[in-house]
């Protein structure tokens, strides 16, 4: 591990590792808008999104939370928000800038896209200059928030990556930091487990509450998920049952109680590992969890997953030999060792941790350095 980490320490006190100027969409319609800022002024990122208009209810409320918790992440520097309307669009912004850090807010309607571009385009230019006299200073691992999912899992997930992510999660929770799992779906079979690592009645009941209410749902559509859990890739790479597939999910997520069962996209409260309530669909977890506050994901992966995620960095690590030589630009670590009894999982764990270091510190995860920018937003219901 790392001698010393760095990080950005944000106005509201919170630790990032990266240093990103945003140009997020409030809703479908502005897509074009912040793309064409970012096309403008290098350096800038930006998050288009598929949604936005005509949701309500809780669903409304969740697009909100996603996309202002995007927008206040640590690794945020500062935000270009853009929406058709000033209303929506000044509900994000003002939820944005209260962790202190700079917004833009810009509505098209009355001004038209080119005029929107250009003024986005001169103010993201400053945000980028401001953003670029920023330093990383020493933080200590327990600020640094982490987040976890697996994906196109076989069986050597269950077997290695996902082991060696749970040494990742122990370590982090052992320095009093924070961690996020969830897939919700992909426990199922396993749930008994969670509910018994659940620091409490109350944590364990909230979390029941999320799982039976996820079974309720696929009960009243009355649907078999085979093919959709597992997965196609689940399949071939072995796993015959959601079973199956939810010991191997599980396996990633360490020894540590659970503290807090939370909502998709809200922020933790307590130190420890914290259950949210997700989807499974990769894309949306870790937009979800990003837009919670977490700054670095691992993902252990079987037959390969390539994700990635516009802000928050995202570590991909297998221990299938085939995974790592066919898709080796997609990941991270091989920990395909452990399976071949070369080093022990304690040995695993210390291979993560220095790419967890390093990461924290500055190096690009494979996701970044080929551009894999994955945001998908949860949708609860159709729209209005």
């Amino acid at each position: 591990m790392a001698d010393h980490l760095t990080g950005y320490r944000r106005a509201d006190g919170r630790v990032g590792i990266r240093n990103h100027v945003i140009a997020i969409s409030v809703d479908d319609l502005s897509n074009a808008a912040v793309e064409g800022i970012a096309h403008l002024v290098p350096g800038v990122l930006a998050i288009p999104h598929a949604y936005g208009r005509l949701q309500f209810g809780e669903d409304l409320e969740l697009t909100f939370r996603t996309l202002i918790g995007t927008g206040a992440n640590p690794n945020v520097a500062a935000a270009v928000v853009v929406g058709i309307e000033p209303a929506w669009t000044d509900q994000v912004a003002d939820g944005i800038a209260k962790t202190g850090k700079p917004v833009v807010r810009l509505s098209i309607e009355r001004h038209g896209d080119l005029t929107t571009i250009a003024e986005g385009a001169r103010q993201a230019a400053l945000l980028i200059q401001d953003a670029s006299e920023l330093h990383r200073e020493p933080v200590e691992r327990h600020e640094v928030m982490m987040s976890i999912k697996c994906g196109e899992s076989d069986t050597t997930s269950g077997l290695g990556s996902c082991p060696t992510t749970s040494q990742a999660v122990d370590r982090t929770v052992a320095a009093k930091g924070t961690v996020l799992f969830g897939e919700t779906t992909e426990l199922t079979g396993g749930e008994h487990l969670i509910a018994a690592r659940c620091a409490d009645d109350e944590v364990r009941a909230k979390f029941q509450a999320f799982f039976d209410d996820y079974m309720r749902t696929i009960e009243a559509a009355g649907v078999d998920l085979l093919g959709s859990q597992p997965t196609q890739g689940n399949i071939r790479g072995g796993l015959t049952t959601i079973e199956e597939k939810a010991f191997g999910n599980i396996a990633k997520t360490g020894s540590v109680p659970v503290v807090d069962a939370l909502e998709s996209a809200c922020a933790p409260t307590r130190q420890g590992l914290n259950f949210m309530d997700t989807s499974s669909a990769a894309a949306e977890c870790i937009t979800l969890m990003a837009a919670a506050g977490a700054v670095i994901h691992l993902f252990p992966t079987g037959q390969g997953n390539i994700i990635g995620h516009p802000i928050e960095p995202v570590i991909k690590l297998t221990a299938n030999p085939v995974t790592a030589a066919t898709m080796a630009e997609h990941v991270d670590l091989d920990v395909s060792g452990l399976l071949r009894q070369e080093y022990s999982l304690v040995e695993a764990g210390d291979r993560l941790m220095e790419v967890v270091d390093r990461t924290i510190n500055g190096r690009l995860t494979a996701a970044e350095a080929i551009g894999h920018q994955e945001f998908v937003i949860t949708k609860l219901y159709r729209s209005a």
